[in-house]
């Protein structure tokens, strides 16, 4: 059998016609914007947890697309982050039975952090949040021992202010290991990023 070609380079996102249309298949389970996200702690252990899907974004044309999601300041992930960057993504979509694996560096946005875009953007999420999501950032540092209950009633933080303790997380994706298990056999195609202005794309189909 003879490997299928890699496809020609081009500057166009070929993953995101397909995240979006998964997005869209999927839109009545809430879960569907739930991923897993793999980090490595200082040890080099591995660490995974589930957080939230908050869209794409783009900076500019001459940036590639991010995946967005927020974090506590005090989450043992930034810990991870400062250490390596390099995450992987894992996305499941139920209805549509696909597999999507983001690989890339993971960047940070404080309020510290001198990108007037990056600042706006983080404000924009804030903004978005729900007030009980908001209300968490206020909450004692996590996975610390209990704290007594009135602490998780603390006032109410201002929607057009983000707490300190609000992280921006921006992943841009150098690869994406695509997987739809619909089919016999499935089909699985992997997209990659070149690391050099202007960004391009190759892609390549696969075995499952």
């Amino acid at each position: 059998m003879t490997t299928p070609p890699s496809s020609p380079i081009s500057t166009i996102v070929p993953w995101t016609a397909r995240l979006h249309r998964s997005l869209h298949h999927n839109r009545a389970q809430p879960q569907s914007r739930f991923v897993q996200l793999a980090t490595v702690d200082p040890q080099g252990r591995p660490h995974c947890r589930t957080i939230v899907f908050r869209g794409l974004w783009q900076p500019d044309s001459s940036q590639p697309q991010h995946l967005q999601f927020v974090s506590d300041r005090r989450s043992e992930k930034i810990l991870h982050l400062g250490q390596m960057a390099w995450v992987e993504v894992c996305w499941y979509f139920a209805k549509s039975r696909e597999q999507f694996r983001f690989s890339g560096e993971m960047a940070i946005v404080t309020e510290h952090s001198p990108d007037e875009r990056l600042q706006t953007q983080r404000h924009h999420l804030w903004h978005n949040l729900s007030d009980a999501a908001r209300l968490q950032f206020a909450w004692p540092p996590p996975a610390q021992p209990r704290s007594a209950a009135a602490a998780f009633s603390p006032p109410a933080p201002d929607p057009r202010q983000p707490l300190d303790t609000f992280y921006l997380l921006l992943l841009a994706p150098q690869r994406v290991d695509y997987l739809n298990l619909k089919g016999d056999p499935q089909d699985r195609y992997v997209y990659q990023r070149s690391t050099t202005i202007p960004f391009t794309w190759t892609s390549q189909a696969l075995n499952p």
